[in-house]
């Protein structure tokens, strides 16, 4: 049965017949918000229709979707593309939307094709994709070990990249040409739950608060193999990892720069959100997000102003906008407000989850070089 319709008859019973239902109905919520699933992009956006492609043009299913500015991912089945700006003045019918395509990496785009967006703009690895230099290698976890890719570079301080949810290592692809320019060795790292790394705790995901380990070690890795100081560059629970291991890593002292892109502060508002574009009805929202702190552990004190570090003391950019359905926008506002001295908001307008880079590579990446410029 699938999740929403699982979720639905769920409501049906918790009508029925109580408490035992409705415990029911929660824990179908909480799996559809949480499950673990690898290479699946988040179900915020509307899937897409290929209507036609050509060399180096895409027809897509006119919607707020496909007019965003920028550069995104295509991914369906077996598919993966690329594409950029709107092509005005191309030709197209009243419900359609011409893109410039930039590349098709995987598959083919034929007239029918389902896709959603997503921000991962490059399929393969850094070598096939960018043509850079890499080696797979396997870090060491709590759980087990876990692939990422490094990218080898002249300076002893390390930028660590860690995706977070509904995208994969490849995430880090968009920005590993910025860093490497730069003479940066880049990990790029999995974590539980992703392909290849072990599988968490009945396959749920826990937004950040246990897989955080997993990226302390990945520092431990950097530490041992060379690097004296690293940069954390974080995206959605990826960037709230960054957070946690900067107050609870026994490394912490070697976090020189902590950059983060949509950081999920408020995990019951990314929860409701997940629950919900999941189809989960309203009235089981509440009930999923009980269930899920139930079954992570995830702190029912922890708040949105809680999970900055009253004294944090590394600098960080917070890179963000208020067009993120998943974690709120206002969180990022409230943290730099309250740290101006040590922390700074560049702020995305038109922009989903996690894909600020997208809406703006020029922009995302000016603001990357005024930060990152001191820590080099």
């Amino acid at each position: 049965m699938r999740p929403a319709t699982a979720t639905a008859a769920a409501v049906t019973t918790v009508i029925g017949v109580g408490a035992a239902a409705a415990l029911a109905a929660g824990r179908y919520a909480s799996d559809a918000a949480l499950k673990a699933r690898p290479r699946k992009p988040l179900p915020t956006d509307a899937k897409l229709t290929v209507h036609a492609a050509g060399k180096d043009r895409v027809t897509l299913t006119r919607g707020l979707a496909s007019l965003r500015p920028g550069t995104y991912g295509l991914q369906g089945p077996g598919v993966h593309a690329a594409f950029g700006p709107v092509l005005e003045g191309a030709d197209r019918s009243a419900d359609t939307v011409v893109r410039r395509l930039e590349r098709v990496s995987l598959g083919r785009l034929t007239p029918g094709t389902r896709v959603r967006l997503t921000p991962e703009v490059y399929a393969g690895d850094p070598a096939s994709a960018l043509g850079l230099d890499h080696r797979e290698v396997r870090v060491p976890g709590e759980l087990g070990d876990a692939p990422a890719w490094f990218v080898p570079g002249a300076r002893d301080t390390w930028a660590i990249c860690v995706h977070g949810l509904g995208t994969t290592r490849n995430q880090a692809m968009n920005v590993m040409p910025f860093l490497t320019q730069r003479r940066f060795p880049v990990l790029a790292l999995s974590y539980r739950g992703d392909a290849g790394a072990p599988r968490p705790r009945e396959g749920l995901g826990h937004l950040g608060e246990s897989e955080w380990r997993d990226l302390d070690e990945a520092i431990g890795f950097a530490l041992r193999s060379g690097a004296r100081r690293v940069i954390l560059h974080g995206w959605s629970t990826g960037a709230t990892m960054a957070l946690r291991c900067v107050s609870g890593s026994s490394r912490k002292h070697k976090i020189s720069g902590l950059i983060l892109d949509s950081p999920v502060l408020d995990w019951r508002a990314t929860l409701r959100a997940l629950a919900s574009a999941h189809r989960t009805p309203a009235p089981v929202v509440p009930l999923a997000v009980r269930a899920a702190q139930g079954r992570t552990g995830l702190d029912g004190e922890r708040t949105p102003g809680t999970l900055f570090p009253r004294d944090l003391q590394v600098p960080t950019l917070i890179v963000h906008g208020p067009g993120d359905r998943i974690a709120p926008w206002d969180a990022s506002r409230a943290a730099a407000r309250a740290r101006p001295d040590i922390v700074s908001l560049h702020t995305v307008p038109d922009a989903p989850h996690a894909a600020m880079w997208n809406a703006g590579p020029d922009a995302y990446e000016e603001a990357l070089r005024r930060f990152i410029t001191p820590l080099m």
